[in-house]
């Protein structure tokens, strides 16, 4: 049985009073809940604020992205050690924006993933498609590729910590949502090349997460399906209340 991972990337938003009194109201909200795992992603400077503030929760903090070397002269950048010492244990990687506005690639993905597993992070691999891919009817074509070079090099001994969010490109801030059934199907197919890169039991532990357009009113329907294994959330987890309540579906 998998247990349901709901992730918060606060993407750029918080800043690190923010962040605490964030976390100040929604631990009352969740204190009791063990069914699920629970993951915030702040900015990259509120990170030592959150983690401050969650210690003893059981609540795991994630960096927003990763560079792929240790250290060296890449400004702007931050490593998956970097990210360790800092108190993270998650870390997002290939997120739609950051395909989008800083020039990710499939391959730059492949190996920030290598990154983030040799440096003892739990990774949340992005895949998905946009709306013209989807309106093409590409999308399972789009899927497979991003996750087999996602994939590409891992041994299924290494692959466990890894998380994949499908992320409908289409519906990420829109406000649409891919209905329960779409979610589905793509979680299928990145199953099936998980299954293939790393065999079928190996696939068959591997979290799936769901994310675009995750609110409280729709997480119930999302969450029941069988092939669902938590949410990636965005805007609905600036809200502590919302937040909690999508835990809570």
């Amino acid at each position: 049985m998998r247990k349901k991972l709901i992730a918060a990337n606060w993407k750029m938003h918080k800043t690190p009073q923010q962040a605490r009194e964030f976390v100040a109201a929604f631990l009352p909200l969740v204190r009791h809940h063990a069914r699920d795992e629970i993951v915030l992603c702040p900015p990259f400077v509120a990170i030592p604020e959150v983690v401050e503030a969650s210690a003893g929760s059981g609540i795991g903090i994630g960096g927003q992205d990763l560079f792929w070397e240790q250290q060296g002269a890449f400004t702007g950048a931050v490593s998956a050690h970097m990210l360790r010492d800092a108190g993270c244990s998650h870390v997002i990687v290939g997120h739609s924006e950051r395909r989008q506005y800083f020039g990710e690639t499939d391959d730059t993905v492949n190996r920030k993933l290598h990154a983030a597993l040799s440096g003892g992070l739990k990774p949340i691999v992005c895949v998905g498609e946009v709306l013209e891919e989807r309106e093409a009817g590409l999308t399972e074509q789009v899927l497979r590729r991003q996750s087999s070079i996602a994939f590409r090099e891992i041994s299924a001994e290494l692959a466990h910590p890894i998380v994949v969010a499908y992320e409908p490109v289409w519906a990420i801030g829109t406000g649409k949502t891919a209905t329960p059934e779409l979610a589905a199907e793509a979680h299928e197919v990145i199953r099936a090349e998980a299954a293939k890169a790393f065999g079928a039991p190996a696939a068959a532990a591997m979290r799936i997460l769901y994310g675009g357009s995750v609110k409280p009113d729709n997480a119930s329907a999302l969450m029941a399906l069988a092939g669902i294994d938590g949410a990636l959330v965005g805007g609905a987890s600036l809200d502590p209340k919302s937040f909690a309540s999508i835990v809570k579906y």
